[in-house]
């Protein structure tokens, strides 16, 4: 049987970055002799040759290229592509990890379809995958498809297909050159299938390699020159021309980099506006949203000024992902939740309402004498399709999890403005949430990402803590609570590891009310075990570095598993002076002690000198340094004596059982 797969990944001076790579390639469920890895070293001075050299001696499927360092990945791209021998070749980066069983499912996939090119789940950082990914498709469309939004090299193509069509990598250059090659392809496959279903590839950092405007200009030409060769004049031709207009002309009048250097600044609009004279006429604003219509207008009148002052302003726009509520349904968490675009001081984007039902775009400054006809400022439709996604990611190893949700557009009246949120619900079922099976154990934030009709924007979804109940969420009894970050942002754990790490999760929803000599502290509990729970107590320290205590005995009441929260009941002495055992003016730290181990609780406790008690947010405080005795600290001052306590310490948290 010959190879079915040859993943190829350019390499130079890695690092560690690299160790997640090379793991997940060597370790996919596809037989060895299935597949094979070449890896292209563009002259690594870190050891990086070596290292591969020795992986190459104990993995008879993987390869490795010694090429001369030019700075670039496409030239080692190209000579592993020379050498492949699979049926079909998959392109990673070195900072890029793969699923273990990415390629045997991506392989399956292709020959089921026949495809020439197969584009598989991807995910970067925290984000999820892309909405492209929602619905298998055979014989996708590049537009109709949004193909477009997946134009990284990450595809598995055919290497007959790149062979007959001569499809190559440029010899260097930036992103605009990598999409190049990936537009060739998708526009000359006979079938380009989209896979759905689990991430196959995690995507890495992939920083821009540095190039002057110049060559940014250049490169977006030959990308041109590939749409006029491949398709005839038309709408389809202008709607490919648009999607590089807006993300290498008009974003890049808006980054970091273009507001930073006043020099680079000038070269760089000077530069992309003579291409826009040239190559982009002004019928293609109609496919721009609006706050990309008013960039180019200020493009071609010659406004640096204005288009610097309206960078920084748009640069700083985000999202607002707020949760109103949270309840237990059918044993799956229902969260009502809202999404609003907000402008980098923190105001809500506003719209001008306009004749009976239109909404037309303001400008969050004056553009001065530039004037927008309500046809042009207006985006009554781009609002209206406004949505958002919600999803779930674990903590610790990144998995991410789409959710269903359900939403709508709500207008709010604002004096003589509008301001536009979108409200729904969205539904976590822990036992069918990772792709229709069980979601692991362990702490799950809940992230937003949202399309508001002019720019999209994520964030993590926060609020007070409005319902900390857990609930069994199958026949498994496995406990699924929700929690709130210290930052207010909202999660779910799976199966808390313990009785008093659930009560830490939900502490930060702690009340506290007053009677006369005492305060009822009342911690929320998300569950109660059938045994009741072993005996606990509260213990508030004095903070900072105070050394007064005072403890109470807890008591653990009940709530209904999905329905009402469980009570941690204490009831703590105080006084308007200080005294040891008794609550005084001054800050205080919580802890809870349950079988004589102590853990901290993610709140704080304030006394003014009035004798107001409230509690504040706060991150758990770490258990207490002990202290010694006055006797042991003399004694520490002998020679030798503190090396000989530290052996011991180390021995003991080593060897010793604890």
């Amino acid at each position: 049987m010959g190879i079915k797969v040859s993943v190829v990944v350019p390499v130079h001076n890695p690092g560690d970055v690299a160790d997640a790579c090379i793991c997940s390639v060597i370790e996919q469920s596809m037989a060895p002799e299935e597949y094979e890895v070449i890896f292209a070293d563009d002259g690594s001075d870190d050891g990086t040759g070596q290292r591969l050299d020795a992986i190459a001696e104990t993995h008879p499927n993987v390869r490795v290229l010694h090429l001369k360092h030019i700075g670039s990945p496409m030239r080692g791209r190209n000579a592993a592509l020379e050498i492949a021998t699979g049926e079909y070749v998959y392109l990673l980066d070195q900072a890029d990890r793969l699923e273990r069983t990415a390629l045997e499912r991506m392989y399956e996939r292709a020959v089921r379809t026949g495809a020439d090119v197969l584009v598989a789940p991807l995910a970067s950082g925290d984000a999820p995958p892309s909405a492209v990914f929602g619905k298998d498709r055979e014989h996708a469309d590049v537009l109709g498809d949004r193909l477009l939004s997946l134009l990284t090299p990450h595809k598995l193509y055919r290497r007959a297909f790149l062979a007959a069509e001569g499809l190559a990598f440029p010899g260097a250059g930036g992103s605009v050159a990598e999409q190049t090659f990936v537009l060739r392809a998708y526009l000359r496959a006979a079938a380009v299938t989209v896979m759905s279903g689990e991430v196959c590839c995690h995507v890495g950092e992939r920083p821009e390699p540095p190039g002057s405007p110049h060559v940014h200009a250049t490169a977006l030409r030959k990308l041109l020159d590939v749409i006029d060769e491949s398709v005839p004049r038309g709408r389809r031709r202008d709607h490919l021309y648009a999607h590089w207009y807006r993300t290498a002309v008009l974003r890049r009048l808006g980054g970091a980099g273009f507001t930073a250097s006043s020099a680079d600044r000038s070269v760089t609009f000077t530069t992309l506006r003579e291409l826009v004279a040239q190559r982009f006429p002004e019928r293609l604003d109609h496919y721009l949203p609006v706050h990309l219509r008013v960039r180019a207008a200020l493009l071609r009148a010659g406004r640096l000024d204005q288009l610097v002052a309206l960078s920084q302003v748009m640069r700083g726009a985000h999202l607002k992902a707020e949760v109103k509520d949270v309840v237990w349904r059918d044993g799956a968490l229902v969260m009502n939740l809202t999404g609003e675009i907000m402008w980098s001081a923190g105001n809500p984007t506003r719209f001008l309402p306009h004749g009976d039902d239109r909404l037309l775009w303001t400008s969050p400054l004056s553009l001065g004498d530039l004037r927008l006809p309500p046809e042009v400022a207006d985006v009554t439709a781009a609002v209206s399709r406004a949505r958002f996604q919600v999803y779930a990611r674990h903590e610790g190893t990144g998995a991410v999890h789409q959710l269903p949700v359900s939403c709508s557009v709500v207008r709010l009246r604002q004096g003589d403005h509008v301001r536009v949120q979108v409200t729904g619900t969205a539904t976590l079922d822990a036992t069918t949430a990772a792709h229709g099976h069980p979601l692991a154990p362990g702490l799950w934030e809940i992230h937003m990402r949202m399309d508001g009709g002019l720019c999209q924007a994520r964030a993590r979804v926060a609020g007070p803590p409005v319902d900390c109940s857990g609930s069994p969420a199958d026949q498994a009894r496995r406990l699924v609570v929700p929690w709130w970050s210290d930052r207010g942002e909202l999660g779910v754990c799976v199966e808390p590891q313990s009785f008093p790490e659930s009560i830490v999760l939900v502490s930060p929803g702690t009340t506290v009310t007053r009677q006369r000599d005492h305060v009822f502290v009342v911690v929320p509990v998300p569950y109660v075990p059938a045994s009741g729970g072993p005996p606990a107590e509260l213990v508030l320290r004095q903070a900072p570095g105070g050394t007064r205590e005072v403890s109470a005995p807890a008591l653990v009441e009940p709530g209904a598993p999905g329905r009402a929260d469980g009570r941690l009941i204490a009831r703590i002495p105080m006084k308007r002076l200080p005294r040891q055992g008794f609550l005084a003016p001054g800050a205080w730290m919580p802890y809870l002690r349950m079988d004589d181990r102590e853990v901290g609780l993610r709140f704080g406790v304030e006394m003014s000198r009035g004798g107001r008690v409230e509690i504040r947010r706060a991150a758990a405080p770490a258990l207490p340094v002990r202290r010694y005795p006055r006797l042991r600290r003399f004694a520490l001052r002998i020679p030798g004596a503190r090396n000989m306590v530290r052996v011991t310490r180390t021995v003991q948290q080593r060897y010793l059982p604890s």
